[in-house]
């Protein structure tokens, strides 16, 4: 019974900010642009509902990244085998290289340049801290195990290393990804006190 015939309004059971944000990381995750006004139609939902639970398209934007990332960081090291500093640089390495390669991301930098490294970049945004708190989840890890003892706090060497990766991974003079990522890999295998 749809909520025409029942005599109810409002959304659809199934609209929920996260069904909301799965549609807004499976458009990106195509390459295509995450329009708030098409997810809120295809959810069958006003624009002030997509409003009250992401605010802005940035923020929306923002959400899609950092979760995006978390997931990927988490699932790249269940993969990696081994610990300690050679297994953080092979995660680092390969978590690099996917995002030099991401479509989405190819996409959202071309097509907007600026807004994307406000969002990727900005400390009081949302990416970049829960990136670096992703990482150094990582790092303590290794720590707590026994298997890793950095040169300096695992906060640190987090944000370092993000900082590193969005220096050699973006670009803001030229639209798009630079992917520097073999100098990347030496630099922090450097930090993490890896030979290569």
């Amino acid at each position: 019974m749809s909520a025409a015939a029942s005599g109810r309004r409002g959304r659809p059971a199934a609209a929920s900010p996260g069904a909301a944000l799965a549609l807004a990381r499976a458009r990106f995750i195509a390459g295509e642009r995450v329009d708030v006004q098409a997810i809120a139609r295809e959810l069958g939902l006003a624009r002030a509902t997509m409003h009250r639970w992401f605010g802005t398209r940035e923020a929306l934007l923002g959400e899609v990244l950092a979760d995006l990332a978390e997931r990927r960081l988490e699932a790249i090291r269940r993969e990696v085998p081994g610990g300690g500093g050679p297994a953080l640089l092979e995660c680092f390495d390969r978590f690099n290289r996917e995002l030099a390669a991401n479509p989405g991301l190819a996409a959202l930098l071309s097509q907007e340049q600026e807004r994307a490294l406000r969002i990727l970049t900005s400390s009081g945004g949302v990416v970049q801290p829960r990136v670096v708190a992703a990482i150094q989840r990582l790092i303590e890890q290794e720590v707590d195990g026994g298997r890793f003892a950095p040169r300096v706090t695992p906060a640190t060497l987090a944000y370092a290393i993000v900082r590193l990766a969005e220096a050699f991974l973006y670009n803001d003079a030229i639209v798009g990804l630079r992917g520097d990522s073999e100098r990347l890999r030496e630099v922090e295998a450097a930090l993490l006190g890896v030979p290569i």
